[in-house]
């Protein structure tokens, strides 16, 4: 293979950025799958039987044919790209693996496990520290917004419009933008963690990161997403929650699931039309596409029995004889 693959995959991942794609996870696996060519020292030709070996070498710990199937995949756009230049490229399909599964329904948190989550985020670290106080922020605006968590962590000072009640969240996943507005209790909520934060001499900059690392190496810096998410497993071992979802445990992502489901079980309390809602719901939380708000409706079994009660509504009487 001339030249290089880790040179294809850079010329690859030019060539989709200047069409306006954000490729950040794609990049990792394509960077991923380099290196590893690079160290078993495969420079001939991109096979199935090199792929496959890829896909199979993961830090994750619980790992099945399923996440071999997502990581395969990822490398498939990839593939066909690289064909053009390299004919003896071969593109995975589904007869390696099996076809990566679909999406696992979500733990859905009570009211209750969010109140104990923030409260035990809040006497994280030594008191009147901000150790405590960014991860109950941040977790907590993550649960009243649906916020992904890459888009809490990535927010800026400029981004946080306190006067308004207005985040600004700046091309994440889909290379999209969006306005999110607050309720006022989440506008006062985080108007005393930036008076907190200010009072502590971080950078108020407009470019400054909102939500800030507080260890001493990095103080002052953006969150760290390892970091971040080891923090979460701590809080989460140290609440013991019981899972109610097909994941391995409740993930911070369940935050913006529960987001979801909580609105559409309020609208349907509320005599709301669910089916009128649908896209301003999926606007607001980010979603390419409404079907992916739907989604929830055959995930969640109490969104099941809306969805249900909504079929029968629209059932004709049946004549009993």
């Amino acid at each position: 293979m001339s030249p290089d693959i880790g040179a294809r995959v850079e010329q690859y991942l030019e060539e989709r950025r200047r069409l306006g794609f954000d490729l950040r996870c794609h990049a990792y696996c394509l960077h991923s799958l380099a290196c590893f060519m690079h160290n078993t020292g495969n420079y001939e030709s991109l096979t199935l039987d090199v792929m496959a070996e890829w896909a199979r070498q993961t830090r994750r710990s619980r790992v099945n044919s399923r996440t071999w199937a997502r990581r395969l995949k990822s490398l498939r756009p990839f593939a066909h790209w690289l064909q053009q230049f390299e004919p003896s490229t071969e593109v995975p399909d589904y007869t390696i693996f099996g076809r990566p599964s679909e999406r696992l329904a979500p733990h859905i948190y009570t009211e209750l496990e969010i109140i104990d989550l923030l409260a035990a985020a809040r006497r994280l670290g030594p008191e009147p520290g901000l150790f405590g106080r960014v991860f109950e922020m941040l977790f907590g605006l993550i649960a009243c917004t649906g916020m992904r968590v890459s888009e809490a962590m990535g927010l800026r000072n400029s981004d946080v419009d306190l006067q308004r009640g207005i985040l600004t969240i700046r091309k994440t996943k889909f290379a999209k933008s969006r306005h999110v507005p607050l309720h006022l209790s989440a506008v006062s909520a985080l108007g005393q963690y930036r008076w907190i934060r200010d009072l502590a001499g971080i950078d108020q900059a407009d470019e400054a990161p909102f939500f800030i690392d507080t260890r001493l190496r990095c103080y002052g810096e953006k969150l760290d997403r390892h970091h971040v998410e080891h923090v979460f497993d701590g809080l989460r071992k140290a609440l013991a929650w019981v899972n109610r979802g097909a994941h391995h445990a409740p993930r911070i992502h369940d935050l913006r699931h529960t987001f979801v489901v909580r609105r559409i079980l309020v609208w349907q309390q509320q005599g709301v039309d669910v089916d009128q809602a649908m896209l301003a719901l999926s606007t607001y939380v980010g979603h390419a596409k409404v079907t992916s708000t739907y989604w929830y409706l055959q995930a969640v079994p109490e969104l099941m029995a809306i969805a249900a009660q909504q079929f029968e509504d629209y059932m004709p009487e049946v004549t009993k004889v």
